[in-house]
C-alpha cells in the first residue's frame, strides 16, 4: 500500500477541488439565483452525484493518507485511512455489471447514425407547454420538428434516452433497448454512453482515484454541449450555434463530431475497465 504524507496528498487535493469548482459554482449560483440552464444544469440534475460530492478528492484504492479523515467506505489505520477491503468486497455486483458493460460497449464500433435525433423525438408532437424545456423555443417550430422526426430514420440505441422518447416516438425507434439489456445496445459513438463515464465513474468512487472522475466529468460536459447544439432547441441568446441535422451539412458536422467524442471517451473507457478488473481481482 501506497502512503501519503500531508504534504503529497493535500496538493492534489487542492488541485481537484479548484479543477471541480470550475465546473460547479457557476451551477450553484444559478441555482441560489433560480435560473435554469438548459445545457449545464443537466449534469448535476440528471446524474445524482451532488456537486459537494464531485469535489471531495480520494485517492483509491490502495493509497492511505496520513493524517487523513474518515469517509463512507474508508478504514482507520491508526495515523492514516484508506479505502477498506470490506467495502472493496461490498461493491463486487457493481464492478461486475460495470466492467461487462463497458468492455461489450468497447467491443463495438461507434455508430455514427442517429444525428441526435433522440433529443427530437423527446418533444415529438408535444404542445409548447409539455416541452421539457419549454423557456426555449424549438427553432423549427413544433410541426417542423414533427417533419423531422417523421422524415428519418430512428436508431436510439440507449435506454435512458429512449426511455424518455414520446409514447407517438417511440414506436419510429428501430431498436428496443432496456433497462436490463443495456449491454446488448451500448456503442461508443452514443453520446449517452460518452456523458454516462461520468455516472459509472462516481460510482465507482472512493474506490478510484477522483481525477479520473473529473476527466469524465470534463469529457459529459463538452458532449453535453453538442448534445444540446444539434436539438430542437434553439439557444442562440445562450451563444449557442445550432447544428442543422436535418440538413446534409448538419449531419456531416454532427457526426465528425461524435466521431471525435467516441475516440475522446475510449482511453477514458478504457481505464474505467481497467479499475473494475483491478478492484475485483483485489476481492
Amino acid at each position: 500500500m501506497l502512503v501519503l504524507d500531508p504534504a503529497d496528498w493535500q496538493a492534489r487535493a487542492a488541485a481537484h477541488e479548484a479543477r471541480v469548482d470550475g465546473f460547479t459554482r457557476p451551477h450553484l449560483a444559478r441555482r441560489e439565483s433560480g435560473v435554469k440552464h438548459p445545457v449545464h444544469d443537466f449534469l448535476f440534475t440528471y446524474y445524482s452525484q451532488r456537486p459537494a460530492k464531485l469535489r471531495r478528492w480520494h485517492p483509491g484504492y490502495g493509497v492511505a493518507l496520513r493524517g487523513g479523515e474518515l469517509a463512507k467506505g474508508y478504514a482507520d489505520l491508526g495515523d492514516a485511512v484508506t479505502v477498506s477491503d470490506e467495502y472493496v468486497a461490498s461493491q463486487r455486483p457493481l464492478l461486475t455489471s460495470l466492467d461487462a458493460l463497458l468492455t461489450a460497449t468497447a467491443a463495438r464500433p461507434a455508430q455514427l447514425g442517429c444525428f441526435g435525433l433522440h433529443e427530437w423525438a423527446m418533444v415529438y408532437r408535444l404542445t409548447p407547454d409539455q416541452v421539457r424545456h419549454s423557456d426555449w423555443p424549438l427553432r423549427l417550430g413544433a410541426t417542423g420538428t414533427d417533419e423531422v422526426v417523421e422524415s428519418h430514420r430512428i436508431a436510439c440505441s440507449h435506454f435512458d434516452a429512449f426511455r424518455f422518447f414520446t409514447a407517438e416516438a417511440r414506436p419510429l425507434n428501430v431498436l428496443s433497448p432496456g433497462r436490463d439489456d443495456r449491454a446488448a445496445y451500448e456503442q461508443p459513438g452514443c453520446l449517452h454512453a460518452g456523458m454516462d463515464l461520468y455516472k459509472h465513474a462516481f460510482r465507482l468512487s472512493p474506490m478510484i482515484a477522483s481525477e479520473l472522475v473529473a476527466d469524465c466529468f470534463e469529457l459529459a460536459r463538452d458532449i453535453r454541449v453538442l448534445d444540446m447544439r444539434a436539438s430542437p432547441y434553439d439557444l442562440a441568446d445562450l451563444g449557442y450555434d445550432p447544428i442543422r441535422i436535418e440538413t446534409a451539412e448538419g449531419k456531416q458536422e454532427y457526426a465528425a463530431a461524435q466521431r471525435a467524442f467516441a475516440e475522446r471517451g475510449a482511453p477514458l473507457r478504457q481505464r474505467l475497465i481497467e479499475e473494475c478488473e483491478t478492484l475485483r481481482a483485489s476481492i
